[in-house]
This record gives structure tokens, C-alpha cells and sequence, in this order.
């Protein structure tokens, strides 16, 4: 274990300043741009443009990767960042942003699949648990600890767009400077959205689902905050509490999950993060700690949505699918985190701030709804027959990536976990079982 952390401890240190950058950036924006008057619907499309650069990422990036290998990739993409933060900063203009914001999501569909690949091959499947968690402890540390410096600068002065440029050439010095081995090239992964449907249908919409309402709040929840009449500070505090607070839910909410049909789960915590929306698009609490509490309850269980409906989609693969299973649902991921926001600014626009919530509950209501009608149509998958459940940070601003490779690679099921695929069955719809190819 301590052999398999020194030979990833360089890349987990930059991918801390690298989290920093990228939390700091994230919530930057969308406060900066509110108080140069920019509308919501626009500073909306800072989110759905990054997430369309985010998918293409996930499809182009790789083909990069191979190309160059992994250190001089992933410093390249890392200066591209730098390079657009602090241009950020010099530029302020909207269409500016909105454009700088697509290559920003470019390049961090290629950090991430850099990253999660080098840990993979690191790793054993004695430590592969132990350093994904460390992992993924580092990048809820970077962004909580990123978005924690809005409020020690203005932020209509440059400063904070500077700090993103120094957190982003820190993430990229112990990677470049250190004498470890590079990992292998990438391997290329054809997806197959329409067998991935088939495999298994909750997951897919859910999957969707999730990533429009993730995606709206990430990218509007600063909009929301500042609408709602929140300090930066507070602003600040929402945002990194909400993802303490999912960060907190994810092993009750995996261990329940473990126990129980996983789609009883996700239509409970979907149910509850509606509710807590909807409180807050009726409500319109005027106190700070009533409004910053219900977001973060509503923070607690809709990040614990992903992971969930990933370990579900799971159930039903064989071991030699994980990867693309977890690469078709990061592709849907990426698409929905483009729709909400598109959805959620204008929403605000036209009513209140307030109604981003309405978008992420509508969302929440549906992934509810369809989990029930799909628990009906067939039995649970046994216990002992389930893929082992894996947290995964899901949420942030604009979002934090969703990091579904490392689902992809944690090595083989036992015997028993691939029994749906060997009798030849889907147990999600029915049919024969699905081959990806």
C-alpha cells in the first residue's frame, strides 16, 4: 500500500492545487459576472458551455493521451486552464467567457481521464480502495478549499483570477518534476449508448436526469446565492458545505444501497432532494441559516444520486464492460450538466432565482417516478450477485467531474457478481444480455 501511494503521491499533490484552481475558478465566475450585471441566462451558459467542452473532451481527449503520453497531456491541458483563468480575469466579457468556458471543459475531460488512468494502473486491487478514497478526500479538500478564498480578495479586482493562474502551474510542477514511471497509453473504448439503455434503463435516465439537475446548481447556485441575498461569504459557505455534506452521505447512502433494491434508494433520496428544492422555490426563506440549511440538505442526498445509479448499472455488466459502462454514463452525465443549466438560467430569468430549484426538482421527481415503475417491472438483482458500491464526488461549480473511471477499472467481480451476464439474461429489461463491442 505505502509502495503504491509514493508512486501516485506527486499526482495526487498536484491534484490538489489542480481541484483548488477549479473550485476557485468555478464559483468566480458566476459572482463576478453577476455583479457586472450580466443576465442569468447568460451566466448560464458558463456552465452548459463548459459542459459541452467537457463532453467532447471525454470523446477527443484520448486520442491526445495516446498521442503525447500522459505527463506532457496532462501539462498541456493544465497550462491551457492557467492560461484561460487569467486571461479570465484581463478579458470581462460574457462571450469571452462563455467561449474560454468550452476549452476550460475541454481540458478537464483530459485532466480527469489522465488522473483516474495513472491511479488505476498504480494501484492494486488491495489498495485500489484505499487510494481512490485518499483521491477522492483530495479533490473535496481542493475545491472546498478553493471556493473558501472568495471572500478573502474583491472580486472585482483580478486577484482571484491570478490565485487560479498560481493554483493551476502548481498542479503542474510534482507531475512534470517527478522521476515516476508513466503510466501505459489510454486504450480505446467504443460506447454504445442504446446497449447501455438496455442493460439497464434506471441508470441511464437517472444518470441524465442527474446531471441536469447537478449541472443547473452547480453552475446557478453562486447566481442563486447572490439573488437570494447572500454574502460572498455565505455564498462561499453554501457551496462548500453542500458538498461536505454529500460527501458525509455517501457511505450510508452506499451501505443502504448494498442492502436494499438500489432503486427503493435512489427514489428516496431523489424524493428528498424534491422536496427540499420545492421548500425553497415556495418558501423563499429570508433567513440565512434556514436557506443555507435546506441546500445543504438538499446537497446531502442529490449528490449521493450519481454513484447510486452508476453501482446499479453495475449490477447487470460483466467485468470486462466496466469501462464502458462507466464511460457511456459520464457521457450522459456530461450531456445532462449541458441541458440544466440551458434550463435553469432562463428559468431564473423569467421567475425568481429561486426557481432553479423548481428545475432541479422536476428532475428529482422523474427520477423518483421512473425508479418506482421500473422496481415493479422486475425483481431486485440478490444481494450477494451486486457489483460492491463506490463513492464518487458528483457535485461542485460548476461541477466537480464526475469521477466514473474509477468504477471502471477496480478489477474483476467475483464469480458470482457477473451471474447476470453469464446466464445470458438482463435482469433490468428482460432481454438477452447486452454485449458492448
Amino acid at each position: 500500500m505505502k509502495r503504491n501511494l509514493l508512486s501516485v503521491a506527486a499526482l495526487l499533490f498536484g491534484t490538489l492545487f489542480l481541484f483548488m484552481g477549479n473550485g476557485l475558478q468555478g464559483i468566480l465566475l458566476p459572482v463576478r459576472g453577476n455583479l457586472e450585471g450580466y443576465a442569468t441566462t447568460t451566466l448560464g451558459l458558463l456552465g452548459t458551455s463548459w459542459a459541452g467542452g467537457f463532453v467532447i473532451g471525454c470523446l477527443v481527449a484520448p486520442k491526445l493521451v495516446r498521442r503525447v503520453g500522459h505527463v506532457r497531456a496532462f501539462s498541456g491541458f493544465i497550462s491551457i486552464i492557467a492560461i484561460i483563468a487569467l486571461v479570465s480575469g484581463i478579458i470581462i466579457h460574457p462571450v469571452w467567457w462563455v467561449v474560454l468556458r468550452a476549452v476550460t471543459g475541454f481540458s478537464t475531460a483530459g485532466t480527469s481521464m489522465i488522473i483516474e488512468s495513472w491511479l488505476n494502473e498504480r494501484a492494486s486491487n488491495e489498495s485500489r480502495g484505499a487510494i481512490f478514497s485518499l483521491y477522492i478526500g483530495i479533490t473535496l479538500l481542493g475545491v472546498v478549499g478553493g471556493q473558501m478564498m472568495i471572500p478573502l480578495e474583491d472580486v472585482r479586482t483580478p486577484v482571484l483570477f491570478m490565485i487560479c493562474g498560481i493554483f493551476y502551474c502548481i498542479a503542474m510542477l510534482p507531475t512534470t518534476l517527478s522521476t515516476a514511471a508513466s503510466p501505459q497509453p489510454l486504450k480505446a473504448v467504443r460506447l454504445d449508448l442504446p446497449a447501455l439503455y438496455r442493460n439497464s434503463p434506471v441508470s441511464c435516465l437517472g444518470i441524465l436526469l442527474v446531471g441536469i439537475a447537478n449541472g443547473a446548481y452547480g453552475t446557478l447556485g453562486a447566481v442563486f446565492g447572490a439573488g437570494a441575498g447572500l454574502s460572498d461569504t455565505s455564498i462561499a459557505v453554501m457551496m462548500s458545505a453542500t458538498i461536505f455534506a454529500g460527501a458525509l452521505m455517501q457511505l450510508p447512502a452506499g451501505r443502504l444501497s448494498d442492502r436494499i433494491d438500489r432503486r427503493y434508494v435512489l427514489a428516496a433520496m431523489s424524493a428528498i432532494a424534491a422536496v427540499a428544492g420545492l421548500l425553497i422555490f415556495l418558501l423563499h426563506p429570508t433567513s440565512p441559516a434556514l436557506l443555507i440549511g435546506l441546500v445543504v440538505l438538499y446537497g446531502a442526498v442529490a449528490n449521493t444520486l450519481y454513484p447510486i445509479a452508476v453501482a446499479h448499472a453495475n449490477d447487470f455488466a460483466a467485468a470486462e464492460d466496466f469501462v464502458k459502462v462507466s464511460g457511456g454514463l459520464l457521457l450522459l452525465y456530461g450531456i445532462g450538466t449541458v441541458i440544466g443549466p440551458t434550463i435553469g438560467g432562463p428559468v431564473m430569468s423569467v421567475i425568481t432565482p429561486h426557481a432553479l430549484f423548481l428545475v432541479t426538482s422536476v428532475a428529482h421527481v422523474l427520477i423518483t417516478v421512473y425508479a418506482i415503475i421500473r422496481s415493479r417491472i422486475r425483481a431486485a438483482v440478490p444481494v450477494s450477485d451486486r457489483d460492491a458500491y463506490t463513492t464518487i464526488p458528483t457535485g461542485t461549480s460548476p461541477m466537480l467531474t464526475p469521477q466514473s473511471m474509477s468504477l471502471a477499472d477496480r478489477g474483476p467481480k467475483p464469480p458470482e457478481a457477473g451471474k447476470a451476464a453469464e446466464t445470458g439474461k438482463s435482469p433490468e429489461s428482460g432481454d438477452p444480455a447486452v454485449k458492448f463491442g
